[in-house]
């Protein structure tokens, strides 16, 4: 039963030992890909999460490869490469990368998924809406001679590009959209003919723990799943606020996030002291004096150390 696999997967999924890894594999799964096309991409809001569950190819690939192949035994994961190589272009590694088919438009979607931890220009080195750009520009590229033949242009799929970034203020939650657009400017409109094959699609989630939920479900819902609350209160809440199962990937990976959560809490903890005790030697204490002040021997040990290297 599915309930039960996921319960054994919350064990399971210790074995991940990047916290950022185990972003991606848990925003792999179905059920929240599901949620993020229906809260996120226009032509599927009209649709029920199951069917569009239903509607999620089992190619679903994503940029690491699972370390315990027992993971990936309900077709969430594809263990194929998400690099896309084009020579003379150099190499770029996609987050997560699926199909997904309308059934109702008669319409095959291909999506990217990226877990962005900041989207400041300062940090990244430029900014991300070109980057974004780019990546849709290579998803319709990389169609020749795969989805399209010769010149058959028009049966290009189209691409969504979705990126979740995480580091925004306490109003800071908002969608959206980066698309192409047609103006005339000058003479009469000859043409009304779609030109929305790639959309860009940019969830800023809130990166503190607010006691106020967002009025988006989408953002919420991922706030909820990125939170520092205990896994069984995520758990929890995501079954009663959001309908989901809780299989055992889904289990596995809540776990495993919580767990690295913590693991990150407790090293930074850690260096706070570290740099504590380098502060009070560079002011002039004694060893004693440090150790009196509720420091360890070790401690005190590590700090002298990191001066002498760094010196």
């Amino acid at each position: 039963m599915a309930e039960t696999n996921l319960a054994q997967a919350v064990e399971a999924a210790n074995d991940f030992s990047s916290y950022d890894t185990n972003i991606k594999l848990l925003l792999a799964d179905k059920q929240i890909l599901a949620r993020i096309l229906k809260y996120a991409v226009q032509e599927f809001k009209e649709m029920a999460v199951s069917d569009i569950m239903f509607s999620i190819g089992d190619d679903i690939d994503i940029g690491i490869k699972p370390l315990d192949a027992g993971l990936s035994n309900l077709g969430r994961i594809n263990l194929s490469n998400t690099e896309d190589n084009v020579p003379g272009e150099g190499k770029i590694f996609f987050d997560i990368r699926f199909s997904a088919y309308h059934r109702e438009m008669e319409m095959k979607f291909l999506v990217n998924v990226e877990a962005q931890r900041s989207i400041a220009p300062s940090k990244l080195g430029y900014h991300l809406e070109n980057r974004i750009i780019f990546y849709l520009a290579r998803m319709i590229s990389a169609q020749k001679q795969t989805e399209f033949f010769d010149s058959d242009f028009d049966s290009i799929k189209k691409v969504r590009s979705i990126w979740i970034c995480m580091d925004n203020g306490e109003d800071g939650d908002s969608i959206e959209e980066i698309n192409l657009d047609r103006n005339t400017v000058f003479g009469n409109k000859v043409s009304t003919h779609n030109i929305d094959l790639m959309k860009g699609i940019i969830i800023n989630v809130r990166s503190g723990n607010y006691t106020k939920d967002s009025q988006n479900t989408l953002i919420s819902m991922l706030e909820k799943l990125f939170s520092q609350t205990s896994v069984d209160e995520k758990k929890r809440i995501l079954t009663e606020k959001y309908g989901m199962i809780m299989t055992t990937e889904l289990e596995g990976r809540l776990q495993t996030m919580c767990n690295l959560s913590e693991n990150i809490k407790d090293q930074s903890i850690k260096m706070e002291r570290i740099n504590a005790i380098e502060r009070m030697i560079n002011a002039g204490f004694a060893k004693e004096q440090i150790i009196l002040c509720g420091y360890t021997e070790e401690e005190f040990t590590k700090a002298e150390s990191l001066l002498c290297t760094n010196a």
